[in-house]
């Protein structure tokens, strides 16, 4: 959707600096920073966004039975869609709690129930995969992971891959250039250094 990508330029969730990089937690230096949590002080934009997945979920997984979200920054996004569809929602903690009962995930699901884990953001998959990984421990039947934003990276491809799970955003990184663009926000040189950071981030400096 042309129109989320416009957004997130527009209240600066995204910010794209191809001539001074941003640096990644794993060191990955990067033309595109993303911080989707901003889209929640925006009620018109993270309304759109709920009714946007909840459309993708409608027409690419009619079956599903219940709506996760990912702590810390896919529970508000999951909670709205899961009312969109008005579905029970479940969240997943990035790690089991260290006290009480320890539980990871808050909420109930069912054994076998299907479940769709929403992510505000897809970069290489790891950390939402992980929340599938501890929603199938529960028991739950995760038939598919829906987010905001993907960097479609190549890695994100072979990791959903690998565990067969399918995986659908919003919005992406070559459509958010197209629009940067079009509104004159970078030039054609700063969209060439762009693109050529999606096809190989880790030699993008070389």
């Amino acid at each position: 959707m042309k129109q989320v990508a416009k957004d997130l330029l527009e209240i600066n969730a995204v910010t794209l600096s191809p001539n001074k990089p941003f640096t990644w937690a794993s060191g990955i230096k990067s033309p595109i920073y993303c911080d989707n949590r901003l889209t929640i002080s925006y009620p018109k934009i993270r309304k759109e966004i709920a009714q946007g997945i909840a459309n993708l979920i409608r027409d690419l997984f009619p079956e599903a039975q219940v709506i996760a979200g990912t702590a810390t920054a896919g529970i508000p996004h999951a909670a709205w869609i899961a009312a969109e569809l008005n579905l029970p929602m479940i969240y997943v903690r990035s790690k089991p709690k260290d006290h009480g009962q320890g539980r990871q995930i808050e909420g109930v699901v069912e054994k076998g129930q299907k479940t769709i884990l929403i992510d505000d953001l897809i970069s290489t998959g790891g950390s939402v995969l992980k929340a599938v990984e501890a929603a199938q421990k529960e028991g739950a039947d995760v038939i598919g992971v829906c987010g905001i934003f993907s960097y479609q990276l190549e890695a994100a491809k072979r990791n959903f891959a690998a565990v067969n799970i399918p995986f659908v955003t919003l919005t992406n990184y070559s459509e958010l250039i197209e629009v940067a663009a079009q509104n004159n926000q970078i030039t054609e040189e700063d969209r060439n250094l762009l693109h050529k950071w999606r096809e190989s981030p880790k030699d993008w400096l070389d």
